[in-house]
């Protein structure tokens, strides 16, 4: 058993402040071994990526621009072995602390960003980019490389400062992404040390500033819900919908 099995990863205060304004910070909590599991499919995800855009004849897929930034969903289906992390006890602990006895992975991705002034993302709320009509989600932004300001932080919006707590309308705009947010307010940067997550609520607004350092700037991203998120007419599941927890108990197979 590891430590991190054997403590308890979320405190109280941590719960509170996740009702409270939306989020909260788990600081150093992923060992080497799990730090270089989720590094190892980092460039595979983009070398997907690129693969597709080439293809494709474009230097940008959706919200992807070539050698700038990536966003490779469900990479763990092609990755197996990543799977002993995404349902392994790290993330159980946090599941059960924030969502309860029930839990389904959503969606899973990595968000890569090259040393490129083009590597913003503007500010959004990530239930902007499902539809308004589902419970909010949790979404755990795993640092695999040490995040400052100068790389591409996230910058959050708690609550408190942005004043909603639910779901808004977004605007599409030319590079893909959609914002819901356009006030002075330049955000919390959250500053954290590789193997590092950042819990938040699928509702809070945030954005990420561009990676202006000459090294890429890796996060892995898991976003479990409490429910299967339908898609907007009701007919088939929006992401992924594999159980994780039912009724407290873990249904996901782990290898």
């Amino acid at each position: 058993m590891t430590q991190t099995e054997k403590t308890q990863l979320v405190s109280d205060e941590q719960v509170g402040q996740y009702a409270a304004e939306g989020y909260f910070v788990l600081e150093n909590v992923i060992g080497p071994e799990d730090l270089e599991l989720l590094r190892s499919a980092a460039q595979f995800s983009m070398d997907r990526l690129d693969a597709a855009m080439d293809e494709a004849g474009a230097d940008r897929i959706g919200i992807n621009a070539k050698g700038k930034r990536y966003f490779s969903n469900m990479v763990y289906q092609q990755r197996p072995e990543l799977r002993s992390f995404i349902f392994g006890p790290i993330m159980e602990q946090i599941c059960r602390r924030v969502l309860g006895e029930n839990a389904y992975l959503f969606w899973e991705q990595y968000v890569i960003k090259a040393g490129d002034p083009d590597t913003t993302f503007a500010w959004h709320q990530d239930s902007g980019y499902v539809h308004e009509n589902h419970q909010p989600y949790l979404t755990c932004w795993i640092a695999l490389d040490d995040v400052t300001e100068e790389n591409g932080s996230v910058y959050l919006l708690p609550y408190s400062r942005s004043g909603i707590k639910s779901y808004i309308k977004h605007v599409p705009i030319e590079t893909g992404d959609r914002i819901c947010y356009f006030g002075s307010d330049p955000g919390m940067p959250v500053i954290v040390p590789a193997g590092s997550i950042v819990c938040f609520s699928s509702t809070v607004i945030h954005r990420s500033g561009a990676n202006l350092t000459d090294k890429l700037r890796r996060v892995y991203l898991l976003q479990y819900s409490p429910e299967v998120i339908m898609n907007g007419d009701g007919t088939a599941p929006h992401g992924s919908f594999e159980p994780f927890l039912v009724d407290g108990t873990v249904t996901a197979d782990r290898s």
